[in-house]
């Protein structure tokens, strides 16, 4: 059986980083984790070629080549999974397809013609797939009934399929679940909220896997909450770290995890000796009102931004997310978030307005009321609200598109940048972890010297630029690498935060348009009548 996994296009987005990452000349920030642990799920006999179309097209021999062709994607991919679909069925080919967007809405994906659904988690339903197959049947659906895998038993994924050369960071997974009730959130819809890890040797197995490919760049941790299970975690830290001491430290790290990490330092400690160097935090909006709503309470049990600078005082970079258009919110949300990223010194700030991702608890109760606007929600940053909120729509969308703008403006994004690494320059830990030094290629020259020219010379951040390198130079020298690394970030934003607006401002143009129809006019008496 030859296999084709075809992984669809994302579009332009908050993560996609086309300019920067084309700094060092590479195609996309992550590979398709998904697509290489079903390659490593299915028997070994089997022939797998994996085409990501983030790093380049798919070609005739390709498509000649493959009996099957299957697909994974996330809702943000659904418009080119749909059209890989239909390609692939006008080739006359089976097509295959699971992952989030797919698991989430079945129909939609078998309305263009596809003929297996292999949804709900691989490590169940692949089986059932490969069976029907040997079977000789050329359709199915294939769901868990409810039960979770133990992905203990998840093989290494083929990461021998990937491209190492296309990719910024190579991407594994420690365990999946969370053990929170967010209302917004499909990760616990997806894999429950009991979270189910990997055990130590068994990721140890998956790095030195990686090691053995050639791989010494960052590593992220795609776990939506890697502190989950705060007891397997350190188990695995503790197997961890002896190992990239062995190993010379090959790999920095970065993952996602709730705010309650800053409560506990031992972890953090141990997080900064393996060399984590950042974190994703889901703090969503400093409004404890619309946090206790959408009943993410673990962020009101603290202060958020002491918890912030407790995490970054442990020597963890923060990235955290933002939120706009909970209902209950009061005017003047996305204001209240620039504020606080400001002041928390965050560098990188996803912000988003919210979307109701289908079989959500959000989801249900807006259905349930009648404010559904769209059945699948966007993840992407350039989509009004897929339902009706309780303030304006207009007076949401507006705070948004400044928000955003003034959120990456480049002297603010260089000022918190920089006052970010002076916190972590500041920070003391013990044991930290350090990175085999390395030779220092063309292409890192070349991209050193392009940030230079434009943020140094050719932008209004000339004076603030060489300012803050210099200062960076005398007070936490061994993070220049990082912070030019972050500060190259801006590439993208600065162009972004255009396509945002442009974007938003055309959507809430038709959206204002079709209400003034579909609002009766109002009818004036004449004043002699």
């Amino acid at each position: 059986m030859r296999v084709l996994l075809l992984y669809p296009l994302f579009p332009k987005s908050f993560w996609s980083f086309e300019k920067t990452l084309a700094l060092l000349n590479r195609k996309a920030m992550l590979p398709p984790l998904g697509l290489v642990t079903v390659a490593a799920i299915l028997p070994q006999e089997w022939e797998f070629k994996l085409v990501d179309r983030n790093v380049t097209q798919i070609t005739e021999a390709e498509w000649a080549w493959a009996d099957i062709v299957i697909l994974s994607a996330m809702i943000v991919q659904k418009e080119d999974l749909l059209d890989q679909i239909k390609e692939a069925k006008q080739r006359g080919k089976l097509v295959a397809v699971g992952g989030p967007y797919p698991t989430a809405l079945p129909q939609e994906v078998q309305s263009v013609g596809a003929d297996y659904l292999i949804l709900d988690e691989g490590e169940i339903t692949l089986p059932m797939f490969v069976e029907a197959v040997q079977r000789g049947e050329t359709s199915g659906t294939f769901r868990s009934g409810g039960e979770k895998p133990d992905v203990s038993f998840t093989p290494v994924p083929r990461f021998d399929l990937l491209d190492f050369d296309a990719y910024s960071e190579m991407s594994v997974q420690f365990s999946r679940g969370c053990p929170f009730q967010c209302e917004f959130c499909d990760i616990i819809v997806l894999y429950g909220r009991k979270p189910r890890t990997k055990t130590p040797s068994q990721l140890l197995t998956e790095l030195e896997r990686l090691y053995e490919l050639g791989w010494r760049r960052s590593i992220f941790m795609v776990d939506d909450n890697f502190i989950g299970n705060k007891r397997n975690v350190k188990l695995f830290l503790k197997e961890l770290q002896p190992w990239m001491v062995e190993h010379q430290y090959p790999f920095s790290f970065a993952t996602e995890a709730s705010v309650d990490l800053a409560k506990d330092q031992e972890l953090m400690d141990m997080m900064v000796q393996c060399n984590f160097g950042a974190v994703f935090l889901g703090i969503e909006t400093p409004d404890e009102e619309s946090l206790a709503l959408t009943q993410k309470f673990q962020n009101t049990r603290d202060s958020l931004s002491d918890s912030v600078q407790a995490i970054a005082r442990s020597g963890l970079r923060v990235m955290a997310g933002f939120i706009v258009g909970f209902d209950g919110e009061k005017p003047g949300a996305g204001d209240r978030i620039v504020q606080f990223v400001e002041k928390t010194a965050i560098p990188t700030a996803v912000f988003s307005m919210l979307q109701a991702l289908p079989d959500t608890a959000l989801w249900h109760r807006l259905k349930k009321e009648g404010r559904m606007r769209g059945e699948s929600g966007n993840l992407n940053q350039t989509t009004l609200m897929n339902f009706v909120p309780t303030r304006p729509l207009e007076e949401i969308a507006r705070e948004y598109i400044d928000a955003f703008w003034t959120l990456y403006d480049p002297e603010r994004f260089l000022d918190r940048t920089y006052r970010h690494f002076r916190i972590l320059g500041e920070a003391t830990y013990p044991n930290k972890g350090k990175r085999a030094k390395k030779k220092i290629d063309l292409v890192v020259i070349r991209a050193l010297l392009i940030i230079c020219w434009r943020q140094g010379v050719l932008r209004k951040t000339r004076w603030q630029f060489w300012r803050n390198l210099f200062s960076m130079y005398r007070h936490n020298r061994g993070g220049i690498s990082s912070y030019l690394a972050v500060c190259a970030q801006i590439e993208h934003f600065v162009e972004y935060r255009q396509i945002v607006k442009e974007q938003i401002e055309a959507q809430l143009a038709e959206f204002m348009a079709e209400d003034a129809i579909q609002q009766p006019q109002e009818v004036k008496t004449p004043v002699n009548a």
